[in-house]
């Protein structure tokens, strides 16, 4: 049974900083690319950041480009995203999956950026 459990959001001010984990259980990690995505209220889900099986690459959306960082760590089944800058437009339900998504989703962690 896939898991995704996300962890570390909350309420900063605009600039400020957080660090998303995400734990993972069910499929073998190391074998996968790995993505963070977000939705916003009345949006769809979009893709934010993508790593490779080996961190050898990633790729993020132009939106966050220069302020968030994916990284993984494969022996401990880990995904992560080091979010710094923060703007309002951050403000969303935050997920981990695979680059192509396993069922189910995990519950997401809230980010709110406000003043």
């Amino acid at each position: 049974q896939v898991q995704l459990v996300e962890s570390g959001g909350g309420l900063v001010q605009p600039g400020g900083s957080l660090r998303l984990s995400c734990a993972v259980s069910g499929f073998r990690f190391s074998w996968y690319g790995m993505s963070w995505y977000r939705q916003a209220p009345g949006k769809e889900r979009e893709l934010v950041a993508t790593i490779t099986t080996d961190s050898s690459s990633t790729n993020y959306a132009d939106s966050v480009k220069g302020r968030f960082t994916i990284s993984r760590d494969n022996a401990k089944n880990a995904l992560y995203l080091q979010m710094n800058t923060l703007k309002p437009e951050d403000t969303a339900l935050y997920y981990c999956n695979g680059r192509n998504p396993f069922s189910p989703w995990g519950q997401g962690t809230q980010v709110t950026v406000s003043s």
